[in-house]
């Protein structure tokens, strides 16, 4: 874990030290619920998160973000620290994003991983893939945490209907054991949600074809509400 985050920080000096241009920013976001692929990451709670990105001209990335987590009502604080770089550009009307992905947690957690990803855009429209690269779990009776052995495809669609309001739609699948180990629910199963945003607030309903709420009531089989604030700016 040291060893991936003391590379992401060798990456960020290598893009202080060349002569192309380079942004700097960060971000801060508050919701009452935080939501990853359709699942509650915060037992259906608050969650405040924050990143620094640093950027160039070349379309070359490196970041972090981090938020409170957790997985049960009992837990006591857990923190998720995310660390990814990647290359993003356009080759005519498409834009496209390639990257890696890794997930730190804390020791009450346990389970980092990291995945590859990438996104190919066209106008509003979005299509991408994340693939699980590797991960720290322990491998289960009938489990198989290899590369490439959980995939999550998703698509999505933003339109401005007005004033600066944009309407948001997406669709995600995610395949494979690895998601029954980290939420507690079935391997594959489908996610879906709806949402408005505007000035940095934006409101989300969201719901999965999932049957089963997994553990400690998480009730991720039943449509959940989500309000959120966020921010972004220059340092």
């Amino acid at each position: 874990m040291k060893i991936r985050i003391l590379t992401f920080a060798a990456v960020a000096m290598l893009f202080t030290g060349t002569a192309q241009a380079q942004d700097l920013s960060a971000n801060f976001a508050a919701s009452n619920n935080y939501i990853w692929r359709g699942l509650t990451q915060s037992v259906n709670e608050g969650a405040i998160s924050g990143g620094i990105d640093l950027t160039t001209d070349s379309g070359f990335y490196v970041g972090t973000w981090a938020s409170n987590v957790s997985y049960a009502a009992d837990d006591v604080f857990s923190y998720e620290h995310d660390v990814y770089a990647g290359f993003s550009g356009e080759a005519g009307s498409i834009a496209y994003d390639i990257g890696y992905l890794y997930y730190n947690y804390d020791d009450e957690a346990e389970f980092d991983f990291s995945e590859v990803y990438g996104s190919i855009s066209i106008g509003g429209f979005t299509l991408g893939a994340n693939i699980l690269a590797d991960t720290e779990a322990s491998e289960g009776v009938g489990q198989d945490f290899g590369f490439g052995e959980a995939t999550y495809i998703y698509a999505d669609y933003a339109m401005e209907v007005g004033n600066g309001l944009e309407l948001g739609f997406h669709v995600g699948r995610h395949e494979g054991d690895f998601n029954e180990a980290f939420n507690g629910v079935p391997g594959d199963y489908v996610d879906y949600n709806v949402s408005l945003s505007k000035d940095g607030f934006s409101f989300m309903i969201t719901d999965t074809d999932l049957d089963d709420a997994g553990p400690d009531n998480l009730d991720n089989d039943e449509i959940k509400f989500v309000v959120g604030y966020s921010m972004d700016f220059e340092l």
